[in-house]
């Protein structure tokens, strides 16, 4: 049984409808859409094929919109520029001469918030160099490390301030047609601060979208502000690309280790992603590096781990999936479960760190919840029981949103009902048949009442055969 989760990027290499279903069955819980690259109708067409393949093989997945954010790159050039160690490169407002080695940027007043002797990185850090001169149009750079630099190439200034909001106008664009398209989740890239995941919830709530938002993780800004990130985002996304970049690769894994730390003591999934399996766009086997680095984020306690590249434009994506799963399944096997608290935030902690606490006990098959809001579901996850997580909701939306969640195994679609017992009893016949319950096995189950009231979670049932039997019977 796997208990993290499999986010993919969908691309050209996965985006027709077998591919996609072919995925599904492979263990992909989550299609990742990136909104830097693509149209709206592009995306809109990848959103109708996820839905189709879902209800073809059975089985929910959940959509991830990941948008843009204020990402600073190297506009269209005419050709390749190559560099060499001494050369100059200038970033230029306006004037663009490419013999001379000049280029524009996609954000020209940039030039005006950085300062002589800053670092200038170019192409995720591949080209680095230092600003010898600003004026009012331009800056001058000294490259240090020499490389071709091509079109549409990321900047990183990792010394300066540069104070961008972080959703920018075709961001504000990109949400409100999310919000359109029922998106199940939102990632806000170059997150500073808790204000940026405020604003994209307001702009969501204008538009009635109510779909998880993670606050990428990949500033310094945003790491020195973790805990108030963490308060009002849903959950995170560490984003060790740019993260690489401005802090240094050497200081990655550990601050990867505190930012998940951080997220699992507030219950608020994680998804670690960037260069999980770069070697398999080319290889149908991954290098041992590569695996040990899925493993360890799945051991640092990551709801999910991510394929970026290795999807979109990979040879072997299939092959990826298969080695991330795999991985995943041995690594659980020296997974810490059973955490504990003597601090509970909410009701649906507290009945959560008690039914974890009859798991460890008690042994049951499974853990169910029954959960509208997926509140109650999450807050089981978060004590990490090493038994599976059966839900239940009458909301498709939350059994959607909660495929990014660890440990929740199999959902069910229930129909809205006021009798919490006839509830359960639908429930029964229904896992009964899929095989996902059986009654000679015993189950801890969590309901509230009343059931219509989201975070209502207040009853704790252990179900054995005799009780199954009594409710299949007498109800």
């Amino acid at each position: 049984m796997r208990r993290a989760k499999i986010v993919i990027t969908l691309g050209p290499a996965t985006d027709d409808i077998k591919t996609i279903q072919k995925l599904i069955t492979h263990g992909v819980n989550v299609f990742r859409l990136n909104f830097s690259h693509a149209t709206h109708e592009y995306h809109g067409e990848c959103i109708k094929k996820i839905r189709e393949a879902s209800a073809n093989v059975g089985k929910e997945v959940a959509i991830l919109q990941d948008i843009s954010g204020p990402k600073i790159r190297i506009c269209e050039l005419k050709k390749p520029i190559p560099l060499k160690h001494g050369d100059i490169l200038t970033l230029s407002k306006t004037v663009v001469d490419e013999d001379a080695k000049s280029v524009t940027i996609s954000y020209p007043e940039i030039i005006d918030r950085v300062e002589v002797g800053e670092a200038v990185y170019f192409a995720d850090g591949i080209i680095r160099a230092k600003i010898v001169e600003k004026t009012s149009e331009y800056v001058k750079c000294e490259i240090q490390t020499a490389q071709t630099l091509n079109s549409r190439k990321g900047i990183n200034f990792p010394n300066s301030k540069l104070n961008i909001d972080a959703i920018t106008a075709k961001d504000e664009k990109d949400l409100i047609f999310g919000a359109s398209q029922d998106i199940d989740i939102v990632a806000l890239s170059f997150v500073s601060n808790d204000k940026d995941i405020l604003k994209a919830r307001s702009i969501l709530d204008e538009h009635d979208a109510n779909p998880l938002i993670f606050g990428k993780i990949e500033k310094p800004e945003a790491i020195r502000n973790i805990k108030k990130i963490l308060k009002v985002a849903d959950g995170i996304m560490v984003a060790r690309g740019d993260m690489g970049v401005e802090l240094g690769l050497h200081r990655v894994p550990n601050i990867q280790k505190k930012i998940i730390a951080e997220a699992n003591k507030l219950g608020k999934p994680t998804i670690t992603a960037t260069q999980m399996l770069t070697s398999m766009m080319n290889s149908p086997f991954p290098t041992r590096a590569e695996v040990s680095d899925v493993a360890n984020a799945v051991l640092d306690g990551s709801d999910a781990v991510m394929l970026s590249d290795e999807t979109t434009v990979g040879s072997y994506p299939i092959e990826a999936v298969d080695t991330l799963r795999q991985t995943i399944i041995e690594a659980e096997k020296e997974y810490p479960f059973y955490r504990s608290t003597d601090e509970f935030a909410t009701n649906d902690d507290a009945i959560a760190a008690a039914v974890t606490t009859l798991a460890k006990s008690l042994r049951p098959h499974a853990l169910i919840a029954f959960s509208r809001s997926g509140s109650s579901a999450m807050a089981m996850a978060k004590y990490r029981p090493k038994q599976r997580i059966l839900v239940s909701s009458y909301h498709k939306s939350t059994l959607r949103k909660l495929q990014v969640v660890w440990g929740i195994n199999a959902i069910y679609h229930s129909e809205k009902l006021d009798d919490p017992i006839k509830l359960i009893k639908n429930f029964l016949v229904e896992a009964i048949e899929n095989k996902q319950v059986s009654l000679d096995k015993r189950y801890v189950l969590t309901i509230g009442a009343p059931l219509t009231v989201k975070r209502s979670t207040n009853d704790i049932k252990v179900l054995d055969k005799v009780t199954m039997e009594h409710i299949l019977e007498h109800h």
